[in-house]
């Protein structure tokens, strides 16, 4: 039985983040195998001493009997253990013998991985408004109207303009708030009624608002709330059913709830997790628009809930409120 690689080469190898365990096949089992050396990484892995560990059985240093298939045949896999994330690499018996056993912790990488597939779906989400007020802007200068019309509606398409490209320097810098400003309540809620008139028309239903209030947040952000909100209500309450927004000072803070009148809901909890849509949702979505929510509400120190009210689904969240409308 070898000792293992030469001392220079297993210092070099110790200083590898890597686990390196080397193992050589019985003559007697040949689906069994004896260690012949782990480097520091996989000393610390697999909880044993260098020492302790050449001689004994491949199963009783790494106990698991995945990992000793995977010696036996070679290649690769990922497994599951205290968990974090394991990429295994077997290289079989060369023509020394001697195979290999190489264990990556990839935990940190599939982390990012998730976040990066969650950041490309909360963009995803956050383009579709501008890119869909666009298009019904384009879509109504291709008639003729008179020219104050037609103004308007390229005041309306440059404004979407400018959320794009607010929304494109925000890839620099992540999903949260950077431009908070004081404005009324009443701003937000004009541009979210224009913007939604056509569905609200098409379903039939009536959009109300409440009292305005001088608050603080990022105009785009808090739009991107609100017709978050108002499109679930619109889209899974009944059809030509009013939906209400309610506004009410909480201390120093203004609290909006958008009221449907759809069943009862189960778990509202789950609703703000990424991913994931209520029982009764219909048609294709991405599960995002509450998680959105919520993870804006809490960049400007704001909560976001599901209550029952009446016989309505109120969709809350709260804001930093300014004293006075001046």
């Amino acid at each position: 039985m070898t000792a293992g690689p030469a001392p220079r080469l297993g210092a070099w190898m110790d200083a590898l983040p890597q686990a390196v365990l080397l193992f050589r096949p019985t003559d007697t089992a040949p689906r069994t195998a004896t260690v012949t050396w782990v480097n520091a990484a996989a000393a610390r892995l697999w909880g044993v001493a260098p020492e302790r560990a050449a001689g004994r059985p491949l199963l009783e240093v790494v106990r698991r009997h995945t990992l000793e298939a995977l010696a036996e045949r070679g290649g690769e896999l990922e497994l599951e253990a205290s968990g974090r994330t394991l990429r295994c690499t077997a290289v079989r018996p060369g023509e020394d013998g001697e195979g290999a056993l190489i264990v990556e912790d990839v935990t940190e990488l599939r982390r990012r991985e998730a976040e990066l597939r969650e950041a490309t779906a909360v963009l995803s989400h956050e383009f579709r408004t501008p890119v869909a007020g666009l298009k019904g802007v384009l879509e109504a200068l291709e008639y003729d109207m008179p020219p104050e019309l037609a103004r308007n509606f390229v005041r309306q398409g440059l404004q979407e303009v400018e959320r794009l490209a607010r929304l494109v320097e925000d890839l620099a810098v992540g999903f949260r708030p950077t431009r908070a400003r004081t404005l009324p309540l009443a701003d937000a809620f004009a541009r979210a009624e224009r913007l939604l008139a056509p569905e609200l028309s098409a379903r039939g239903a009536r959009l109300t608002f409440g009292e305005s209030h001088l608050v603080r947040a990022d105009p785009d952000k808090l739009l991107q709330v609100l017709l978050n909100l108002i499109e679930n209500a619109l889209r899974y309450g009944p059809p030509e059913n009013p939906i209400e927004v309610q506004t009410a000072r909480r201390d120093s803070w203004v609290e909006v709830a958008v009221l449907d009148h759809g069943p009862p809901l189960e778990d509202t909890e789950a609703l703000f997790r990424a991913h994931t849509r209520g029982r009764h949702a219909t048609g294709q979505g991405s599960g995002m628009g509450l998680y959105i929510v919520r993870s804006i509400v809490h960049g400007w120190g704001g909560q976001a809930w599901v209550e029952r009210r009446g016989g309505h689904n109120a969709f809350c969240f709260t804001l930093p409120g300014v004293a006075g409308l001046g």
